[in-house]
């Protein structure tokens, strides 16, 4: 039986919440600098990792079993595709009532309807916000369009990559991450078009790495690895920086973040900490891609409203809140049911995943 790694699980769900926290405290710090965790957004390229390390998990052995790249790609379809329905649905309602911004004031319904369409493919869509976004419904729908091309690239040519080809790409994409968070000054960036290719420089060196890091099985093992790696994630991104900013996110992207990945796979938990770990991964997918939409009114309501911060705080406070119980109800409600259909009524039984 294949070992389980409820750590990761855990972490992605830390990783989620300090995305959620980064947006809400974006909304009234706008300059990046004064953001006080001004490195929030690399929790993205956490994620890329971890996907990377799980999907060799999942699927590195399926293949000689008989997967084929159609129905590799119809697992992942049905693992992630639901929640982006939900999310630009949400989205697309929130833009047509949003009482701030008015967006509707020039965007015509069909044009909303044509977006909206486009949006549920995933592909880029006409900006309507005036932000150059690729996806402005749902801004979060940037990184799934890079996770699902990840998808592609494992299936199409990482599936048979040795450990020394993995190495290759590995080193020359580090150097992408390099130059772009120097160019950019940053790595929180890729969601629009004109850094779109700032968006496949950080999902291509992260996701291979992650994978490269499953196949090589050499894990770390630490004491209360869920707990330190949470805390470890947390001081990287609020650790303020200036003029070597893109070097510093650099580095964690490309020599932390694969320690703590090891770190997380190698540790054990038990008890109410697994229980937290599972629940806390669980939530990680919905409360990342369904609570932007009402960051747009939110941010809007600041924007326009100018509240003092003590009318911001009980806000956010109810807004974070309600993004846990709206992940925990979009789960169970709409996600679970949902993949549950599709797998009973598209998958192949012995695919199921």
């Amino acid at each position: 039986m294949k070992p389980h790694y409820p750590i990761l699980d855990g972490l992605r769900g830390t990783a989620a919440i300090l995305v959620v926290i980064y947006h809400l405290l974006e909304a009234y710090f706008g300059i990046p600098v004064n953001h006080p965790m001004h490195h929030g957004y690399l929790a993205v390229d956490f994620f890329f990792m971890l996907s990377g390390f799980v999907i060799g998990y999942a699927y590195d052995d399926r293949w000689a079993k008989g997967m084929t790249v159609w129905e590799f790609f119809k697992i992942r379809l049905v693992r992630l595709h639901p929640l982006v329905i939900a999310g630009v649905l949400i989205g697309a309602i929130g833009f047509y009532f949003d009482p701030y911004t008015n967006g509707m004031a020039h965007t015509s319904i069909l044009k909303l309807i044509g977006v909206t369409l486009i949006s549920f493919t995933l592909l880029p869509s006409p900006d309507v916000r005036g932000w150059g976004e690729t996806h402005p419904l749902d801004g979060p729908c940037w990184s799934l369009l890079q996770e699902y091309i990840a998808n592609v690239l494992y299936a199409l040519v990482g599936r048979f990559m040795s450990k020394s080809a993995l190495w290759v790409v590995i080193i020359i994409s580090a150097g992408a991450v390099v130059y772009a968070a120097n160019y950019h000054g940053d790595l929180g960036t890729g969601w629009g078009y004109d850094t779109f290719w700032i968006a496949v420089v950080r999902m291509v060196f992260p996701f291979f790495a992650g994978l490269l890091l499953f196949r090589t099985g050499k894990l770390i093992r630490i004491p209360m690895a869920y707990t330190v790696c949470s805390v470890i994630l947390l001081i990287l991104f609020f650790i303020p920086t200036y003029s070597f900013n893109g070097y510093y996110e650099a580095a964690i992207v490309i020599f932390v973040f694969p320690v703590i990945v090891s770190a997380g796979a190698g540790g054990k938990i038990d008890g109410r900490w697994a229980k937290l770990c599972k629940f806390s991964g669980a939530i990680s997918y919905p409360i990342y891609i369904l609570h932007y939409p009402f960051i747009y009114i939110y941010t809007a309501w600041i924007a326009n409203e100018k509240p003092a911060p003590s009318q911001i705080v009980p806000v956010a406070c109810g807004l974070f809140v309600f993004f846990i119980l709206l992940a925990y109800a979009g789960l169970k409600l709409y996600d679970e049911p949902v993949r549950e259909w599709l797998k009973k009524h598209w998958l192949k039984p012995r695919i199921h995943g």
